[in-house]
Order: C-alpha cells, then structure tokens, then sequence
C-alpha cells in the first residue's frame, strides 16, 4: 500500500469545482427533503425503535468496526482514514429510493436520513476525531491534517441542514410543484452525483485505476460490513421485515458525497482519502440496488406463492 500514496497524493480540485461540488450535495438533499413534513420527525418519537436502531448502528458501530477492522487488518493510514470518514457520514440521499425498490418501509428510511443528517452536524466531526484517534496506524496522519471541527461543522449545516429545511419550506408551501419534481429531483441527483464523480477524476483515471484493485476490494468489503451491521441491528431488535430492511439500507448508502467535499475542502491532498470516498460514492449504489433487486424479487414470488396456494399465514402475508 505504500506506493498507493505516491500515486493518488496529486489528486486535486479547482476552486469552481468545489463550489460545484458543494452545490451538488445541497442540490440532493434539497430534492430529498421536499417530501419531508414535520410530522416525518414526529414519527420518530411516536416509533422510536426502528430510526434509533438505525442511528445507533450508523453513528456508533459501524464507525467503532470500521476503526477495529482498519486496525486488525493493517490498512495503510490514508486508506484507513478515508475509510473511518465515510463510516462516520450520515445515510446518504439514494437510500430513500434504494428502499422504496426493495419494497421496505420508505417511512422509516426518510425519517432516519432526516434525522441522521441533522445528527451529522455534530457527530460526523466528533466520530472521525475519536475513531481516527483511536487507531494508532492513523493517529499521526490525523494530527497531520488536522481537518478544523468548526469548519466541517459550517460545511455540513451548508450542504445538509440548509438545504433540507429549504426543501421542507418549499414542499410545505407548493405541494403541486413537489408532487410534478420529485421523482425527477431523485433521478436528476443521481445522475447529476455519478457524472461529478466522474469528472473530477477523470483528470487523474490513469492514477485511479493503479490502486483501483486494492481499493475496490476495501470498498465492496466495507459496504457489506455496513449492510451487515445493519440487519444484524434490525435482527436483533426484532424489527418488522420491511423496517429491519430500511435500517439495513440506511446504513449500508453512506453519504460518501459529504466526505469527498470535506476532504476537498479542507485536505485536497489526503488522495488515499480522496479515493477511498470515491469509490464509494459509486460502488455502494451498485451494491444497494443489487440488494434492493434481490429483496424485490424475493417479495415478488413470495407474493406470488401466496396468491397461488392461498396458504399464507397472515405475518407472511403483511410482511
């Protein structure tokens, strides 16, 4: 892994870009939030279980296995600390309709990003000080960039809690326009992400694919830890099947957009970070939706079975 930081150390991002880039992730959360009521943090009070599991698993063990694993397994400090970064950001946006293809519950999903992204504020500055603290392979790098905690602060209100009380402001007050965008905000901020993504390393492609191997190996390991962590949390707590799925993918889509633009921001030089995040960015909505895919087809010929014997017991059929 040595030689992947003098090969990733050059990546960059011009001042334009990074507003850009800031803008993109205001813009997503924007979109998201246009369907979100006051009454969507009431049910969170009302139905604790299902968000506070989620919240728990997203902000306490998926950060504490990220740092145990990236010490147990050696990982080289600038990838380990890219890695503990996105482990502390909130679910990401895509989840909400991650969820909605796997035919979980979209109620629990949209109140946990709403509320994880409010949590971010504070816990994704005071979750990477600790767990990049605690692992003695990135303590020193971490000293190093020293990335300011009141700034990163100012950053997430900019792009996460900002934007979704604009969202919730003007859904509230022009419901027919919320009704006509939504759906296209949703596909536009897909694809507006992935074509972002896209240029900003394409500058650097050659240098990317040099590390691609070992860093598309930490990726895909490191989602499928956050979704395992996720259903196991479910499991445990004895969630619903379609809540249980929801915790599943909030804590599996990670909000890697937020940790490209921190680091861009404030340490466009940590380039194992930089790509870590990247690649994230990408492959977890390819690992989501082939889950969601799979959860879809299983409920199909679940239901499928059960309209065809008529034997369906009523838990199996309100799963």
């Amino acid at each position: 892994m040595d030689d992947t930081l003098s090969v990733v150390s050059s990546f960059q991002m011009s001042p334009t870009a990074l507003v850009l880039l800031n803008a993109v992730l205001a813009f997503m959360m924007f979109g998201v939030s246009l369907g979100l009521r006051p009454a969507d943090f009431g049910a969170v009070l009302r139905r604790p279980v299902a968000p506070v599991t989620g919240l728990i698993a997203q902000f306490l063990l998926l950060p504490a296995l990220t740092c145990l694993a990236t010490y147990l397994l050696d990982v080289s400090p600038g990838l380990a600390l890219g890695m503990i970064l996105v482990s502390c950001c909130p679910g990401g946006t895509f989840s909400n309709v991650m969820t909605w293809i796997g035919r979980a519950s979209v109620a629990t999903s949209v109140s946990m990003t709403a509320v994880s992204s409010l949590a971010a504020v504070v816990m994704t500055p005071l979750n990477f000080a600790l767990y990049g603290s605690l692992n003695p392979h990135t303590r020193e790098l971490l000293q190093e960039i020293a990335l300011p905690a009141e700034s990163m602060i100012t950053l997430v209100l900019l792009v996460l809690a900002l934007p979704m009380l604009v969202g919730m402001v003007v859904g509230a007050h022009f419901p027919n326009f919320v009704r006509a965008s939504e759906r296209y905000f949703r596909t536009a901020s897909l694809l507006v992400f992935l074509l972002f993504v896209v240029i900003s390393f394409s500058k650097h492609w050659e240098t990317a694919l040099q590390v691609a191997g070992a860093v598309l190996l930490l990726v895909v390991a490191h989602n499928a830890l956050a979704f395992w962590i996720g259903d196991v949390s479910g499991r445990v707590m004895r969630l619903p099947v379609a809540e249980r799925r929801a915790v599943t993918m909030e804590v599996g889509i990670q909000n890697s957009g937020l940790a490209l633009a921190i680091l861009f921001t404030f340490y466009p030089g940590a380039g194992e970070m930089l790509v870590v995040a990247g690649f994230w960015g990408v492959w977890h909505l390819v690992g989501g939706l082939a889950l969601a895919g799979i959860w879809n087809y299983g409920e199909r010929k679940s239901h499928s079975q059960c309209s065809s014997t008529a034997a369906c017991t009523p838990e199996f059929q309100n799963r």
